[in-house]
């Protein structure tokens, strides 16, 4: 049970291990979004992961066909971590409540995590690092798989916590959802505004020396900045509630196994098979959705360097020019995510969920194509000595933007539909959310495994997988706004 802080506490009550928790009271909005803000400095690094490894990757050395295996942690991390989160904290015992210690726990490691990338190459130079970046790579490799399982452990329980608020008010379930995505585009803003910055190096000058060269300096000084961010946000969501203890349930599942991650693997594979048909679809959907996006968070950026400034990553400054572009394009792609997730709740009370995420879906379609001809008209123009024509930078800025309204869409939808409609399985809101998470991370793996080496077939570049993307976008619209019922239009309630 959640309580808002500052309000009277109820008094605890022993339940028995089938009790089912009681219902959570009607949570002032203005909580809701405190809960929320979290995401914004979870945010905050990954907008910064997304669009600087990737080419920092390459810069340290490691190939291309490389760079989507390094990434492979991500939707691994997630089939593991993030539901065993989500789970574990169903069952948490701790007196301070279910959620929030796996949610503090989580940000203190991403901030391990985050300072172990940052200062990669300083530890590597320590280590005897020389031309080759060896032992920078392997720290970097350690920091930033651990990032992703940090960052997977901590989603988990945070979605989870926000759906114990909300409880059965699938409107409010919307809407706490919505906040949590706005809370992501304020992050991806401020992350990839941060990393569009190329001067941190002065205002951070001790990041500078001979084993860190002007882009790690950056890098570091963003990574710090970061820290900060993320220790505020966590702060002010921990602080906005209140959760009561449980003390029972975690005695009843040691009863069923002295293994509770064990069974719940198996708890949670074999809920797939009571899952009625609706809630399929939506997994299917899903995974076609991440089929799209996995290869442009891989390589946003790096498209931008490589195709459209036709830069190398291996030292030259068109590439880092380009960069830094594409994370000023990521900026205003977060502008429009956050714009989009103010209207979200009533779009989808409007005309459906299904349908709107259908539609985002063509849009993410017609977007990843655009990229594809945008691709084949800066390969076959010659630049000259001016540099790239604006037309084609401002093209690419024009695409990455539209691309922040299916991605809100992306990050609120899907999860705010499972919440609603697994619960009459009876499964805590930490598994259910590990049941969503699957249909997430399978397609992720698999184009982590062959994004790379599917691109090299074809020159290196970035192209081959954005087709894909095209393609797997538009099957999932036909799915969502085919096969997925659209929501019944509710009646407007008063707010708190």
């Amino acid at each position: 049970m959640v309580v808002p802080e500052g309000q009277p506490q109820p008094p605890r009550h022993r339940r028995t291990p089938t009790e089912p928790p009681p219902p959570p009271s009607r949570t002032p909005l203005r909580v809701l979004l405190r809960v929320a803000s979290v995401a914004c400095g979870i945010q905050f690094g990954w907008a910064l992961q997304l669009s600087l490894l990737t080419p920092y990757v390459q810069e340290l050395g490691i190939p291309h066909v490389w760079s989507s295996i390094i990434w492979l942690c991500g939707p691994l991390s997630g089939f593991f971590v993030q539901p065993l989160a989500g789970h574990m904290s169903d069952r948490s015992t701790s007196k301070y409540g279910r959620r929030r210690p796996f949610i503090v726990i989580g940000c203190a490691s991403i901030i391990l995590s985050v300072l172990l990338i940052g200062f990669a190459a300083d530890i590597g130079g320590f280590l005897g690092d020389g031309e080759k970046k060896t032992r920078a790579i392997v720290v970097f490799v350690i920091g930033f798989w651990f990032l992703d399982m940090a960052n997977n452990a901590t989603q988990g329980p945070c979605r989870a916590l926000l759906a114990d608020l909300t409880g059965k008010d699938h409107r409010r379930t919307r809407v706490a959802n919505a906040y949590y995505s706005l809370f992501m585009a304020v992050g991806n803003i401020l992350g990839y505004a941060t990393g569009a910055y190329s001067a941190w190096y002065k205002v951070l000058p001790f990041t500078l020396n001979a084993s860190c060269d002007i882009n790690c300096a950056n890098l570091k000084s963003a990574f710090l900045i970061d820290v900060i961010f993320i220790i505020f946000t966590t702060y002010i969501s921990v602080t906005a509630i209140h959760e009561q203890p449980i003390t029972s349930i975690h005695d009843a599942i040691n009863q069923e196994s002295s293994h509770p991650q064990e069974a719940f693997f198996w708890e949670m594979f074999g809920t797939f098979k009571y899952l009625p048909r609706p809630v399929w679809l939506i997994l299917f959907a899903t995974s076609l959705t991440w089929i799209g996006w996995f290869p442009f968070t891989l390589f946003d950026t790096d498209w931008m360097g490589r195709e459209i400034y036709g830069g190398d990553p291996n030292g030259d400054q068109k590439y880092s020019d380009g960069v830094r572009m594409g994370a000023f394009g990521l900026l205003l792609n977060s502008v429009i995510l956050g714009i989009t997730s103010l209207f979200m709740e009533n779009l989808c009370r409007r005309f459906g969920s299904g349908f709107i995420w259908g539609i985002s879906n063509f849009i993410m379609f017609i977007c990843f194509l655009a990229m594809l001809l945008l691709s084949f008209v800066a390969s076959n123009t010659d630049y000259g000595s001016d540099g790239v024509p604006n037309g084609i930078v401002i093209a690419a800025l024009v695409i990455f933007a539209i691309l922040g309204m299916p991605l809100a869409v992306t990050y609120s939808v899907p999860y705010a539909l499972v919440a609603s409609r697994i619960e009459s399985l009876g499964l805590g809101q930490g598994l259910s959310m590990g049941v969503l998470n699957v249909s997430i991370v399978l397609p992720q793996i698999v184009v982590s495994l062959g994004s790379g080496p599917w691109d090299e077939l074809f020159g290196s570049g970035n192209s081959p997988s954005f087709a894909i993307a095209a393609a797997a976008s538009f099957a999932s619209g036909l799915v969502t706004i085919l096969a997925i019922p659209r929501s019944r239009p509710e009646k407007p309630k008063t707010r708190q």
